[in-house]
């Protein structure tokens, strides 16, 4: 049987970036350095393949740093988390190390700067992610306030109109965060910005590739997880540039075929926590029922490295 063909325009960048790179490194060499069982404070970044594949190296994913011992160490996840976590790590005398992206340690110095500046903080971000725990986790309760929609500007309460920044989640939509800056603008002229846009490189060049193949595709997947928040953007992406199916997989076993009847050219993309194993086996899939071209779709090159802490560089 003839199989039909299909043209794969696979976006370029997608997949691992650099903050991802780095914290699922500091786990490897965290284990190689003093053995298992090493202990992380939630998933080490948001995909069930990498957090699995680590814990059968020897790591133990825990929600909170009370499920840990005081005698193992313990790493925090690539997402932040709230000040009161290595406090309380310091004051058991565990041996932690901070797994943080430096991109968003970059909004926790930022908001802190601000915070004793004697501004109140408005925070764009989805309520209950860990970055946005982390982040309004690094003042005191009350110095964070939170929006997730225009609608939400302009129901905020602040201390005081004239005394106000903002800061962002670095996961968000570009399209949807532009809107909600105009909004906050518009209400709080005083208000201030970062020096440069919270929004991670990764997360705006993965969505900008999503932009370049949506038109010239009949369908679009992304690879990643459900809890994967710049995962969820890109297929909110693809469909707002015109893609009549977008959907989220995490594996190949994911793919609705009836959904994909007849299409001649599909988008393939992947989370910044998605390894580009994942994606090949997604490709292998289609190459089992259609006559596959591949082609790459190319919007930015990357070359953004990030240093792991200095304590696994040296000799134990």
């Amino acid at each position: 049987m003839t199989r039909p063909p299909l043209t794969i325009h696979m976006a370029a960048p997608r997949g691992f970036c650099a903050g991802v790179d780095r914290a699922i490194k500091i786990v490897e060499m965290a284990l190689e350095k003093w053995g298992a069982p090493v202990y992380v404070r939630h998933e080490i970044v948001h995909n069930k393949f990498v957090v699995d594949g680590l814990r059968e190296k020897g790591a133990v994913f825990v929600e909170e740093l009370e499920d840990c011992p005081d005698d193992r160490p313990v790493i925090f996840s690539a997402h932040g988390v709230p000040k009161s976590v290595p406090a309380e790590a310091g004051r058991r005398e565990m041996l932690f190390v901070d797994a943080t992206c430096p991109l968003v340690s970059k909004v926790h110095i930022e908001a802190q700067r601000h915070f004793e500046n004697g501004l109140q903080m408005i925070m764009i971000g989805h309520a209950g992610h860990p970055e946005t725990v982390g982040t309004m986790g690094q003042l005191p309760e009350g110095e964070v306030l939170l929006v997730e929609t225009v609608a939400d500007v302009a129901h905020v309460d602040v201390r005081d109109a004239e005394r106000l920044a903002f800061v962002t989640q670095t996961t968000l939509s570009v399209d949807d965060t532009r809107d909600i800056v105009a909004a906050l603008k518009a209400r709080f002229p005083a208000i201030v910005g970062p020096h440069k846009e919270d929004i991670c490189y990764a997360t705006t060049n993965r969505q900008e590739a999503v932009k370049a193949i949506a038109g010239k595709v009949d369908a679009m997947l992304v690879v990643g997880a459900p809890n994967s928040s710049n995962s969820k953007r890109l297929v909110e992406v693809g469909a707002r540039e015109g893609c009549s199916y977008a959907q989220l997989v995490q594996r190949a076993g994911d793919i609705d075929w009836r959904a994909l009847e007849g299409i001649s050219a599909i988008g393939i993309t992947a989370g910044a926590s998605a390894p580009e194993a994942l994606v090949n086996e997604v490709v292998d899939a289609f190459r089992a029922h259609y006559d596959v071209t591949v082609e790459t779709v190319e919007t930015a090159k990357e070359t953004v490295e990030f240093k792991v802490p200095r304590v696994l560089r040296v000799p134990a």
